[in-house]
């Protein structure tokens, strides 16, 4: 589950890997498994723990410890609060009671409370704030809601490595222990738009924070470490900004065929009329890879069924969850079938209040779709083209 790697001189990944986990927060898939990386910073006086890892993990942490000889740990730095980052920080303490946290006031707020750590283990640090170690200064820089308001980055100012929590990781689990863009772009994508995209007017603020500083690389607190920095702060600046690309997410439920012809008509529609289509059939779809696709898109199209008279539940899971993730989508519209009557548009429409979309007029069919519903849908597919072309991206 873990073994320690030095990955600069006297700086040491410890962290653990959690190849079989699948499900996160009881809500996120994690179909490549994750990682809780942890970094022992060793200086000349003094040595500091980055991070800790998920409980059921903290044993292998302490091993990794031991196998490294460190008999004496003096901080524990605490970036975040959520427990797969600190949930094994009173084991680290209680094995190494000299320790002190280090962590912003909101997060010493939280471990008080989450964790139970008494206030007499904290010692808490304002922004920009440094620390030595002997050979290895530790700066500080505040950098709220990545995804929570207490979070903070750690730079290392002579190896020149940001350790960043949050930041920048991915839901990866891998023995390399250095990202190969081309393997890590789609998981950093992935673990972006489930956690950070709400976020994401916040997250440009914070590459300003990072901007100033001479990274060579970058150690996140899940996935592999970022041996280019360049090629992941781009990636967020691209995905964070309010660029939308000539796309349209279909996700759709269909009980018994009838909106399935509708989907599959619209998507035949934008195809040819050279629009990107990225479609989901929800009852069986991985939600992460459709959180992904809306990083860029600039229209969400909810395809579903009526059921007692208003959308199929997984469609308005779906509508709750793009809600709640607020992507840069510019543009949505309802498509289905009834069977007698319902308020299925107006129920999608209640569940997106924080899009900032236009929604567009939404085709419904009575069974199966007609030739007036097939026009209704070309029609769509013309108004999706005209608000691409506007946009400049069709």
């Amino acid at each position: 589950m873990g073994v320690y790697r030095e990955v600069s001189p006297g700086v040491f990944s410890v962290g653990v890997i959690d190849w079989d986990r699948r499900l996160f927060d009881e809500l996120i898939p994690l179909p490549d498994g994750t990682s809780y990386n942890a970094y022992l910073v060793r200086g000349g006086e003094k040595n500091a723990l980055i991070d800790s890892a998920d409980p059921p993990f903290g044993r292998a942490l302490l091993e990794n410890l031991e196998r490294l000889g460190i008999d004496r740990l003096d901080y524990v730095v605490a970036h975040h609060a959520e427990q797969d980052h600190s949930g094994s920080i009173p084991a680290v303490l209680e094995r190494f009671p000299e320790a002190k946290v280090v962590c912003t006031p909101r997060c010493r707020e939280l471990l008080e409370e989450h964790l139970k750590i008494s206030a007499e283990k904290f010692e808490t640090v304002e922004d920009r704030a440094t620390l030595s170690l002997g050979g290895k200064t530790l700066e500080f820089l505040y950098t709220p809601w990545v995804h929570w308001p207490e979070t903070m980055v750690t730079y290392l100012k002579e190896d020149e490595i940001l350790f960043s929590c949050d930041f920048f990781g991915s839901h990866f689990a891998t023995s390399d222990l250095f990202a190969d863009p081309k393997i890590i772009y789609e998981p950093a994508k992935r673990y972006y738009a489930e956690i950070m995209m709400p976020f994401r007017a916040i997250i440009r603020k914070n590459l300003e924070v990072v901007d100033p500083l001479s990274i060579k690389m970058i150690a996140p607190s899940h996935g592999p470490l970022h041996a280019d920095p360049s090629f992941i702060v781009e990636a967020y600046r691209d995905w964070a900004s309010e660029d939308v690309k000539n796309e349209v997410v279909i996700p759709f439920v269909s009980m018994h065929g009838s909106t399935r012809l509708m989907v599959d008509y619209l998507t035949d529609g934008l195809i040819a009329r050279g629009i990107g289509v990225k479609r989901f059939d929800i009852a069986v779809s991985d939600v992460g890879k459709m959180a992904e696709a809306l990083v860029d898109a600039a229209t969400l199209v909810v395809a579903t069924c009526t059921v007692l008279g208003g959308p199929h539940p997984n469609a308005a899971h779906v509508a709750f969850l793009a809600n709640a993730l607020r992507p840069k989508t510019r543009f949505a519209s309802i498509i289905g079938s009834y069977g007698w009557g319902g308020k299925t548009v107006k129920a999608i429409q209640e569940a997106i209040p924080l899009l900032k979309v236009e929604v567009m007029e939404p085709v419904l069919a009575k069974g199966l779709p007609g030739e007036e519903d097939y026009q209704a849908l070309d029609q769509l597919a013309d108004e999706i083209l005209k608000r691409h072309q506007e946009l400049g991206i069709a």
